[in-house]
């Protein structure tokens, strides 16, 4: 017998239709209508109360930690009638729950199968819009939920579309020492400092710009010029709360790179501004002074020469450009040549370009690397020959960057380099300074380590100039202590001025430490005075010998004699 369709299921099958128009309309989502289909069909069942839960993943679910969306609330209350739950292919999980009254007459089988196709629609539904703006929120940010790369290239995009980019500040900003903040309060609260310095920034910035983190410590912002100010108040150092039930709490601060915006201006790339404020920031990250830099025609210069150098490199070290110079060591108690330092010299096109014009630009990048390695070779080559001629030889310094401690097969790339020469090891002396982070720190004490393991001679550079010299010495077994002449006291200062003292027990620190002590940058009488009164034994300095070429400083190899004082000159 055929079954007739009545006035209830007319209804059924219209809003039924009505609702998978709404769902599948692509123009847009209708919400308005959507909940009116849906409470719709809800009064028809004696629903009251239809509620969809969407968790990311198995253990959200476990955690309870999900998004609730209400479809239908009567506000009646009742008992839960039927539950669907539904795990997507990406491992989402998706539940619908319909509850009715107390004393409502329960659902048929017909009632019942309808109930429980229009809650898979919903759930389809959901799933579908859901994981959507799921998968949106995760490709601009990161599993950490910081907004990402992706974020600030959309949002320049954004802004430019809309010719608001003009006189806005754009900046590029890294946390300044955080290795040493997660040494001292730990890696988990170093993570909550993080998200805390953020946070903060971003309420600071508003709905008017952004932060984005492009890793690690690693940031960008975007903000109204009127708040260029406050921002980088914040960023020169802000106490940030890391333990609220004790309440402590840590400065941190940041050095900064900024490009003004100009009015007026059309982004082509995001290229374009995402450039200058890394410039800018690493030219703040070398700055000695204010953590914070803008972009300028100087800072471009400095980059059009990296890039210029970068080309000239490959081709400078194929012909032999660069020459090695060797600035004798002297020893103070007998004037007599006790070693030499290797130093670069660029000659091209028949004139010398000077180390400051090329050393600082390289050493911005890994290039450096590639020139430290080609000293090393020359100098290596150079002691092979005066072996083989029979000359006497001194033990030479060759420097290496800072930039190497990322290398791991450093190590046994300078025994290579020096054994590929046939150089026996205790010629070598490998010239390293202090490192900015804990990761190169533990890289520098393991080359360290190594050299000596092999014979190899180490020495700290520039010891007196960074700010962890001590622990330098103290966790690191060097062979030499290589002191910065800006460490020398003044000939005629008071010799208990805290200069003096501390030169003094530096000196004593180190033999007493097993170090051999050289002084750098020695160039008058009165400086080599205070080192024999300090019983500082090695020198080195234009008051004995500037650089030296190759062939000028092989004829100090025989036996050549320095004075260790001057006749005064007269006028």
């Amino acid at each position: 017998m055929e079954k007739t369709v009545n006035g209830s299921d007319l209804q059924y099958y219209f809003l039924l239709e009505r609702l998978l128009n709404i769902m599948t309309d692509m123009s847009g989502l209708r919400l308005r209508e959507l909940y009116g289909a849906l409470g719709a069909l809800c009064r028809m069942f004696r629903i009251s109360k239809g509620t969809v839960r969407f968790f990311q993943g198995l253990n959200h679910e476990m955690e309870d930690k999900g998004d609730t969306f209400v479809c239908y609330d009567s506000g009646e209350g009742g008992s839960v009638a039927h539950t669907i739950r539904i795990v997507t292919k990406v491992g989402a999980v998706v539940t619908c729950s319909v509850t009715m009254p107390d004393g409502a007459a329960p659902l048929n089988d017909e009632e019942f199968q309808r109930v429980d196709l229009v809650m898979k629609t919903v759930l389809s539904f959901v799933s579908r819009v859901r994981l959507q703006s799921v998968v949106e929120m995760l490709s601009l940010h990161d599993e950490h939920g910081f907004r990402n790369i992706r974020s600030m290239m959309q949002y320049l995009k954004t802004q430019n579309q809309d010719g608001a980019l003009g006189g806005k500040a754009a900046i590029h900003f890294n946390l300044r020492h955080f290795s040493l903040v997660n040494q001292e309060i730990g890696d988990q609260a170093g993570d909550i400092v993080i998200r805390s310095y953020y946070d903060g920034l971003s309420a600071l910035i508003g709905r008017t710009g952004t932060v984005c983190r492009l890793g690690g410590d690693n940031f960008v912002a975007l903000c109204e010029r009127e708040q260029l100010d406050s921002v980088l108040e914040y960023l020169r150092g802000a106490p940030v709360c890391y333990d609220k039930e004790s309440g402590s709490r840590i400065k941190i601060s940041a050095s900064a790179g900024v490009y003004l915006i100009p009015a007026g201006f059309v982004m082509q790339n995001p290229g374009e501004i995402m450039d200058k404020i890394i410039t800018a920031s690493q030219a703040a990250r070398s700055s000695t002074g204010d953590p914070v830099a803008y972009y300028d025609d100087s800072l471009r210069a400095g980059k059009e020469r990296f890039m210029r150098l970068q080309h000239l490199l490959p081709e400078a070290l194929r012909n032999e450009e660069f020459h090695v110079f060797y600035q004798p060591k002297i020893n103070l108690q007998t004037g007599a040549l006790a070693g030499a330092e290797a130093l670069c010299r660029w000659f091209r096109g028949g004139q010398i370009i000077q180390p400051g014009d090329f050393i600082p630009t390289l050493e911005e990048s890994t290039e450096i690397c590639k020139l430290d390695f080609y000293m090393l070779d020359h100098v290596c080559r150079d002691i092979r020959r005066w072996l083989d001629e029979g000359r006497s030889v001194v033990r030479v310094s060759v420097n290496l960057s800072r930039r190497h401690m990322m290398d791991f097969d450093l190590l046994q790339t300078i025994i290579s380099i020096i054994d590929r020469h046939q150089v026996p090891h205790q010629y070598i002396e490998i010239e390293l300074t202090e490192t900015t982070t804990d990761v190169e720190f533990r890289a520098l004490k393991r080359v360290v380590r190594g050299l000596q393991a092999a014979g190899i001679f180490t020495s700290v550079d520039d010891f007196g100039v960074g700010y962890s010299s001590l622990n330098l010495i103290r966790e690191i077994p060097w062979d030499v202590l290589k002191i910065d002449r800006s460490f020398l006291p003044r000939r005629n200062g008071d010799p208990d001025n805290p200069q003096s003292i501390m030169f003094r027990h530096v000196i004593a620190m180190a033999k007493e430490l097993g170090l051999a002590c050289i002084a750098e940058g020695v160039e008058t009488q009165s400086q080599v005075e205070i080192l024999l009164d300090s019983c500082c034994a090695l020198a080195q300095g234009y008051f004995f010998d500037e650089p030296l070429p190759t062939a000028e400083f092989e004829n100090r190899l025989s036996g050549f004699c320095y004075p260790l004082s001057k006749p005064e000159q007269t006028v």
